[in-house]
């Protein structure tokens, strides 16, 4: 608008006063001033616009009190007043001013603006007037006047920042409002806000100045929520200079763009309406630092607990979720933290994040693996709905990181959530159902070979699974239904856990008894290996060691110590005294001075080890009472989630347990009477466990408890002579171990039941059987003899050596226990009879041992069917080869049998581990390994799993080099730590398994023809098999001790036919193969070798120095094709009678037992080891039939084998693993003659049926009608396999 001509007062510019009032000059007093505009100020309040009259009558004295006297006079009062005149001259003339100039104006509005401060203090007496002068120019809008004004920027950017430097928390909410109202007309009645008039706003938003004043921060969200609509275009400007122009100088506020933005969208989103796209181009910028800046914003947007951008701007937060794979690491680690509060607080993007946060729990940073284990674990806390099962899942991966701090992290977090949800029940039954898993992932950790996860898990369990804290009621309560809900695994890590922690103290108690003894050399020694022992028990085994031996030194010294010790592992400490020990110790270990100590953080993990702090007398009382009210049905089985039998057989397990770990704690007439109360349940495995729990605890029944033992007795009488056949061996154990006149006890069973055996009845054989076995083998010495008729007249003359039944002839390899048939039920407890009687007696001066291994070498040569009849199924074959095949690796581990076994026994042995049926392969193989990583068996014995090699299922393989690593490491270990083992190198280096090796594969039914590719091929995998784990490391120079002794065996014959030329060629065949692969895989092998490798004599017979072989067995072609799997290029037409194969599936080479081969028959043609695919049949599968021949392959077979005399061809019979000829079968069976004297070459196929070659003019021979539909349904079930 334009401003009016100037108004000329009344009277020709004299200048009338309200009445009274007399003429205000500079020539007065301030305070006659200040008396006269009080005056002025009042007749100036008490007007109103619509007095004309008066506004014209004053209008002069308005123009004066804008003079300069007035605007400049230094007192503050005069100001004031003057202010509040004008702000009234401006209400009572509106809205047209009385002064016309720009520049007065200006001067009159800045002086208003200055006398505003005086708000500040509320507590002034003028408050009032500086009230009446905002309300004034709020309520009359006075300072939209200015907007004519060139230079109205300058005075509201004054007036602003006087406001909001003003307020403080003394105003009171008018005053607000009337700021508001002034501030807010001038935004929303303008053009526009400068840059300059928003800085004032948005910088009280900035962190820094918004905690010096919370009032002004307030007052600019108040205003900026009021003037959203029209101030929103001007924050996108200024945003839009920043951010996507780079224009820093626009404004100071530049650098706070982000905590401006995070600042503006919390108090209204709407004000960054256009500002938001513009951070998607910025999460895009090439500038690593700028991208975690915005992410950081982001963050704390989408975070937000009322944030709705996620579901307003899906772009954004696409575009945001991008970053959890920048490759910024900083922003990633951002993007992982910023997960946890978004799943806090907003559960509904919990699906979106999940598939990133799963890449990032694989993210090749530690850091940001342990945040998304720390992201998930704290929203779970919160709320476990929060956590979807895929989040806890990754969370459960991150339990086997490569990182302890991460698996440290994961492990710590399931068990809170386990805790807090599970053990407390904090939100019911269907959370604790969600993440039941969580107590069997935990306690599966404590199979891994790393000692900080087991120390972890046992940690968890004391403090989250079962705490120790809790009363000795409860937490026995939590460990009963504990132990009855875990899985078979998970039992299996808690028992081992409990194992070792006894182990510990065991060592620890050793190691106090050598303490008690005199100094000595061998002393010291003793206690060296015991400090090493517990080493490796603890963290960090180098430290450890160090700390141990500072701790026995300290134990020397101070007697007080080795007495809190020995309480704490006395069998007879309680839970409570175990606490008291530890805290002793842990006392006189401490030293103040030291704020971090090391040694005392070592000496806590090994009593934390030891220390029972969960079982002892009274907890093993409680446990009794729970598992009687189970058994009575007064517990809360059913609440807790099992069935009242799963609560008592485990209740069962779980004593059974802890009677191998803490027997002294069963010594009470109430905890044998419940078990007494077992022994009459019907379930077998209660009465079972229960039986086992006297044999380990009640050693002191028989003095102590006497109306126990008169209960006792009867009952395990009766359960040896009529109980299940684990039961029979448990009772005759717990006779044997607890009683003083264990011979007349254990005669009353013999007696009976040596007269009542009768093999017509063989389902009433079993246990008898079982019992007499175990009783020959505690009480040798009173039973060797009557046992020696039982088992020649018995045993083998009427049991093994007859087949009273006929077998199923479904055609498997295997069934389920239930469906053998009882008559080869009792053969196999016949044959582990015979290795238990042996077993007792401990020698073999009546030569039973020959005769029992030449027995079990028949069976094996038989295939199981013993008697060549016919009768017995293959199902109940294969049981009887895995029986026979056990029992001579059971006799094997007594070195009295060890020396008698022949080479060719224990290749028939070995053989089993390529046995057709694939049940046979895996639990022969399982207690091979047993045997050997216990150090049990010979070495010899470790050969066999080279053998393994040949298996045709991948998972098969993959146990048996697992074993092999497990049993090699040992080996190594064992070697390591026992001095002594110096002295038995030949029967404990693992290397020294190669010559039993070499002979062995020498020896191989499949082996022969030693000149072919492929069974060279399977020679070179088999010894790889091995080799590659024993050339793992090149420790004291083992390599060229490797091939130094298989140089030495090329030098020597084969001692079990030293004068058969093709055997001893096979021999060094397979030594030629082993140089080439060993010469192949190290470079360090051809160094000198001082040490001189001894061959066990039994295989190899050593020749006199005149006898050298220098010959090469392997031609150069031949070692190609080892090399690359390609023979040479033939001409074309030599490819014509080649066997073809298909592209991915591997050729299976068909071996005859006849010499005579057809002349047609070349080395099938050689494929790239890459190529062969891995059979994934099912094991049923493979059990039936060889799931990968081809169907013409299997017709050929099935035509082969069923070709008749008539057609005068005589063909070869189907052959299995380690089976000769018929003919030496049948006779070995009949004579039971030594049974080692197989035929080289007897015997084909490797774990699978093998069929011959057919002659070229097979096709034509005629069939008769029964054997043409035989082969027909054959076929028929072997094509449907393959389907």
């Amino acid at each position: 608008m334009e401003f009016p001509q100037q108004q000329k007062p009344a009277g020709d510019g004299k200048i009338v006063y309200p009445p009274g009032v007399k003429e205000i000059t500079d020539k007065i007093s301030n305070d006659e001033v200040v008396k006269r505009l009080k005056m002025v100020v009042k007749t100036y309040m008490d007007m109103d616009q619509d007095s004309e009259e008066e506004k014209q009558q004053y209008l002069g004295l308005a123009l004066h009190l804008a003079s300069e006297f007035f605007l400049r006079n230094p007192n503050k009062d005069v100001r004031l007043l003057v202010a509040c005149c004008l702000a009234d001259i401006f209400r009572i003339y509106a809205p047209e001013a009385p002064y016309t100039s720009h520049d007065k104006l200006k001067d009159i509005f800045l002086f208003i603006t200055r006398q505003l401060k005086g708000l500040e203090d509320t507590k002034s007496p003028q408050f009032n007037r500086y009230f009446y002068l905002l309300e004034n120019l709020a309520w009359v809008k006075s300072y939209n006047i200015c907007f004519e004004l060139e230079d109205c920027n300058e005075i509201f950017i004054q007036l602003f920042k006087t406001l909001f430097s003003v307020i403080n928390n003394s105003h009171n909410q008018k005053v607000q409002m009337h700021m508001m109202d002034l501030m807010s007309s001038i935004i929303m009645e303008g053009d526009g806000v400068t840059q300059e008039l928003l800085d004032t706003i948005l910088i009280n938003l900035i962190p820094a100045h918004k905690n010096l004043n919370k009032q002004a921060y307030d007052l600019a969200k108040t205003l900026l929520k009021r003037t959203v609509q029209t101030i929103e275009t001007c924050i996108a400007n200024f945003f839009n200079q920043v951010l996507v122009m780079g224009k820093s100088s626009v404004s100071d506020l530049s650098e706070h763009v982000f905590d401006l933005i995070q600042e503006l969208f919390a108090i209204d989103p709407m004000l960054l309406t256009s500002v938001m796209p513009q951070l998607e181009f910025k999460l895009k910028s090439n500038d690593g630092e700028e991208r975690l800046a915005v992410v950081r914003l982001l963050a704390k947007l989408f975070g937000a607990k009322d944030s709705e951008l996620a579901s307003q701007n899906r772009p954004l937060w696409q575009c945001f979720l991008g970053r959890f794979n920048d490759i910024h690491v900083p922003v990633r680690l951002e993007c992982v933290k910023f997960a946890s509060h978004c799943l806090m607080n907003h559960p509904d993007l919990a699906k979106d994040l999940t598939e990133y946060l799963k890449v990032r729990s694989h993210d090749p940073e530690e850091a940001i693996r342990h945040d998304v284990i720390v992201t998930i674990i704290n929203a779970g806390k919160k709320d476990l709905n929060l956590v979807n099962d895929q989040l806890l899942g990754f969370v459960r991966e991150r339990t086997l990181d490569k990182r302890w701090r991460v698996r440290k992290e994961a492990m710590m977090g399931l068990a809170q959530l386990y805790k807090k949800y599970c053990l407390h029940h904090e939100a019911g039954k269907e959370s604790a159902q969600k993440i039941s898993w969580i107590k069997d992932k935990l306690l599966h950790i404590y199979y891994q070979n790393s000692i900080d996860d087991k120390l972890l898990v046992e940690k968890i369990f004391a403090q989250y699974m079962v705490p120790h804290s809790l009363d000795t009621e409860e937490k026995m309560k939590c460990l009963y239904y504990l132990y009855a809900c875990l899985d078979t695994n998970a039992v299996k890590a808690l028992n081992e856990m409990w194992k070792c922690q006894n182990m510990l103290r065991s060592l620890v108690k050793e190691l106090l008894d050598l303490h008690k003894m005199p100094v000595s050399e061998a002393n010291t020694t003793a206690m060296l290996g015991k400090l090493m022992s517990i080493a490796k028990n603890l963290p960090d085994a180098g430290k450890a060691q160090d700390f141990m031996k500072k701790f026995n030194q300290v134990l020397s010294e101070d007697e007080k110590l080795r007495i809190q010790l020995e309480m704490l592992i006395s069998p007879t400490c309680s839970c409570k005294q175990a606490e008291i020990c530890v805290r002793e110790i842990t006392r006189k270990l401490t030293f103040p001075k030291q704020p971090t100590n090391p040694f005392l953080e070592m000496v806590k993990f090994l009593l934390e080890r030891i220390a029972p702090v969960h079982i002892d007398s009274e907890a093993i009382s409680a446990l009794v009472k729970l598992l009687n009210k189970s058994i009575e049905g007064t517990a809360d089985d059913e609440e807790e989630g099992v069935t009242p039998d799963t609560a008592i057989r485990s209740g069962l397990e779980l004593l059974k347990v802890l009677s191998f770990t803490h027997p002294t704690a069963f010594h009470s007439a109430e905890t044998y009477e419940s078990l007494l109360q077992c022994l009459k349940m019907e379930d077998d495995k209660v009465a079972e466990a229960a039986i086992q729990i006297f044999r380990n605890t009640g050693q002191k029944i028989e003095t102590e408890l006497q109306q126990i033992r008169s209960t006792l007795i009867p009952i395990l009488h009766q359960k040896a002579k009529r109980g299940t056949p684990h039961q029979a061996k448990q009772a005759v154990h717990c006779i044997h171990a607890i009683f003083n006149n264990k011979e007349v006890q254990l005669a009353q069973i013999f007696e009976p039941l040596s007269r009542s055996l009768n093999a017509d009845v063989p389902e009433q054989l079993i246990t008898p059987l079982v019992s007499l076995g175990h009783i020959s083998m505690l009480a040798p010495d009173q039973f060797a003899s009557p046992m020696k008729s039982i088992v020649a007249n018995f045993i083998v003359k009427d049991l093994l050596m007859n087949d009273r039944s006929v077998g199923n002839k479904n055609g498997k390899l295997w069934s389920a226990d239930e469906e053998v048939s009882p008559e080869v039920l009792a053969k196999v407890q016949a044959i582990k009879l015979l290795v238990r009687w042996l077993l007792g007696m401990k020698n073999n001066q009546s030569k039973s041992a020959n005769s029992t291994l030449r027995l079990l070498s028949a069976m094996l040569v038989s295939e199981g069917d013993l008697t060549e009849q016919k009768k017995i199924s293959k199902s109940d074959m294969s049981r009887l080869r895995l029986a026979a095949g056990s029992a001579i690796m059971k006799l094997a581990q007594e070195p009295c049998y060890h020396e008698i076994i022949t080479p060719e026994q224990f290749q028939l042995c070995g053989l089993v581990i390529n046995d057709e049926c694939y049940q046979v392969r895996q639990i022969f193989a399982q207690k091979l390994h047993l045997a050997l990583v216990k150090l049990l068996l010979p070495l010899e014995y470790l050969a066999v799993f080279a053998l393994c090699a040949k298996d045709p299922v991948k998972e098969r393989r993959a146990h048996a080099r697992q074993c092999l690593l497990k049993n090699i490491s040992v080996r190594r270990e064992y070697i390591k730590q026992n001095p002594l083992a110096q002295e038995k190198l030949v029967s404990l280096l693992p290397e020294y398994v190669v010559p039993f090796m070499i002979h062995l594969l020498a020896h191989d039914p499949d082996f022969t023809k030693p000149h072919e590719y492929e069974q060279l091929k399977d020679i070179k995998e088999c010894l790889w098999f091995m080799l590659e784990v024993l050339m793992t490391k090149n420790e004291n120079n083992s390599h060229a001790f490797l091939r130094k002794m298989v140089e030495n065996i090329k030098q020597t014959k084969d001692a079990q036919c030293p004068e058969d030329a093709k055997a001893n060629e096979k021999l060094y065949i397979v030594c030629d193969v082993a140089l080439f692969v060993i010469a192949n895989k190290s470079t360090a092998c051809h160094l000198d070798c001082q040490k001189e490798p001894v061959l066990p004599a039994k295989f190899f017979l050593i020749q006199d120095k005149e006898f050298k072989n220098e010959k090469e067995y392997l031609a150069g072609d031949m070692r190609q094709m080892l090399l690359t799997g390609k023979p040479k290029p033939a001409p074309v037409l030599a490819t014509v009678n080649k066997t073809l194969t298909v592209p991915g599936r591997r050729v299976i080479q068909k071996t005859t037992i006849t010499p005579d081969t057809s002349t047609n028959s070349s080395p099938l043609v050689a494929t790239n080891n890459n190529s062969t695919t891995d059979t994934s049949e099912s094991r049923a599968q493979e059990n039936n039939e060889n799931p990968v021949m081809k169907t013409e392959e299997i017709k050929k077979a099935d035509l082969t084998q069923k070709l008749t005399p008539e057609a005068g061809i005589e063909a070869s019979p189907v052959r299995r693993r380690g089976r000769p000829t018929k003919a030496a079968a049948a006779a070995a069976a009949a004579a039971l003659k030594e049974a080692g004297a197989l035929p080289a070459g007897g015997g084909a196929g490797r774990g699978r049926k093998r069929a011959a070659d057919a002659p070229t003019d097979s096709i034509n021979v005629k069939m008769s009608k029964q054997q043409q539909q035989q082969s027909d349904e054959g076929m028929k079930r072997q094509i449907d396999l393959q389907r």
